[in-house]
């Protein structure tokens, strides 16, 4: 009788060594599911959903409740790790005595630790995709049946968190989803996985909404024009010679703009003539000019410019005074960077230095420094490198100030009137305290 009962508790052992094993792997099994349901990508998952994969879709179910999905993780997860170590100290606790409450404490600790956090996680963590679509049927599987629980467990956190004046049924983002997808992008770039041109041209399409066109203008002063009253010779040479496809034109002074001459319907003009160029009406071949405020955001006018089957506007302030002009290319340019065909003139207006700094036209846009040299100067305050001096300062510096705002030192080098033109611009080292 004696050996049949050694036999026996020799069998219970085993059975109960089975049981705590099996509780850790579940442990460990609930941890790694948590870490990589969480961790998923949400767009990666929609792809893979609308390309028919089911697992995808058992994902996004999930992550679409939740507060559901985390309940259920936590309830299984608490279930058997209590149960297992429960079960470990009742089994130390008879072969050891009273002690084996400490030894199960110790084993279930390290064992837990190693085994069913730390292990499982890190591996969900590092393929939380892979890892998401092989747990989602089970944990899809334990959520509808702790469902009757999880109903009363969160019945009982909302009314606490009423109790402490929290409503979980609003949702606060502390970004907008533009500013969300932005930084998402510039994390990717950072981490190696979307190269930087991708991100400036992902960056420039959400800014689109930020931009009126005041801050992408050409200014009036950089305004390419032709009198009106040349001769008709000349001003053909003059529309020839201007890298510009369509020009406007004025008559009497500059601010009286009459119109727009487009190359092509001057071609045509001299064509329909004879190529008698001595009796050409310009004010015939003239378009009429479109104004627009300065005002207007940049994805409006882009709205616009599809709408009227135009690509060339003049932009005017408050009082209908000419500020400069827009055009479909430059808010392009805006999304996918610097335009170039073979008749522009390269007028860049920076030039690097081996020191690390760079000679700037004061008329630079920051926007373009910006994106050219990968620098975060501020562009809400001043549209160019000479308005941000001008703005800091507080006063147009004279030919020789030095000023450092912004981490960058910037050094005026020639002045036009009241006009910077030329600046040096130097990135300064962070101090000691700034270096993480």
């Amino acid at each position: 009788m004696h050996g049949i009962h050694a036999e026996l508790s020799t069998l219970d052992l085993w059975i109960a060594g089975a049981i705590v094993v099996f509780c850790i792997f579940m442990a460990a099994f609930f941890n790694s599911s948590e870490t990589a349901l969480t961790a998923a990508s949400r767009a990666r998952m929609h792809a893979l959903e609308r390309n028919g994969d089911r697992r995808a879709g058992a994902v996004n179910r999930l992550l679409r409740k939740r507060d559901r999905l985390i309940g259920a993780v936590l309830l299984g997860n608490t279930l058997v790790s209590i149960g297992s170590s429960a079960l470990l100290t009742g089994v130390l606790e008879e072969l050891v005595g009273y002690s084996g409450v400490l030894y199960a404490t110790g084993v279930m600790t390290l064992v837990l630790l190693v085994f069913a956090e730390i292990m499982p996680k890190t591996l969900a963590i590092n393929y939380p995709d892979r890892v998401a679509l092989f747990v989602a049927p089970v944990i899809r599987f334990f959520v509808a049946v702790f469902g009757p629980a999880l109903t009363a467990v969160e019945a009982i956190v909302q009314g606490f968190l009423r109790l402490l004046g929290i409503d979980t049924s609003v949702r606060h983002a502390l970004l907008s989803g533009r500013e969300e997808l932005k930084s998402t992008v510039d994390l990717m770039h950072l981490e190696g996985g979307v190269p930087r041109v991708e991100r400036d041209m992902f960056g420039g399409l959400l800014d689109l909404r930020d931009l009126v066109v005041e801050d992408v203008m050409i200014h009036r002063t950089k305004m390419y024009m032709i009198d009106a009253d040349l001769p008709p010779r000349e001003f053909v040479r003059a529309v020839v010679a201007s890298p510009y496809t369509r020009v406007p034109i004025w008559r009497g002074e500059p601010d009286n703009i009459i119109g727009v001459v487009h190359a092509k319907d001057l071609l045509r003009s001299i064509d329909q003539s004879g190529g008698d160029i001595a009796h050409l009406n310009v004010g015939a071949v003239a378009l009429e000019a479109w104004y627009v405020p300065n005002t207007t955001g940049l994805e409006e006018q882009l709205q616009a410019f599809l709408k009227r089957k135009t690509h060339f506007a003049l932009v005017v302030d408050e009082y209908g005074v000419v500020m400069g002009l827009v055009t479909l290319e430059d808010i392009l340019e805006e999304i996918v960077g610097e335009i170039s065909d073979e008749h522009d003139q390269v007028v860049l207006g920076l030039r690097q230095n081996p020191d690390g700094s760079v000679i700037v036209d004061g008329s630079l846009p920051i926007r373009d420094l910006n994106r050219l040299m990968n620098w975060q100067l501020p562009d809400e305050e001043a549209t160019t490198v000479a308005g941000l001096v001008i703005h800091e300062a507080r006063a147009i510096p004279e030919t020789g100030q030095v000023f450092t705002f912004h981490n960058f030192r910037f050094e005026v080098l020639r002045k036009t009137r009241n006009r910077i033109s030329s600046l040096r611009v130097t990135p300064e080292a962070p101090s000691a305290e700034e270096e993480p």
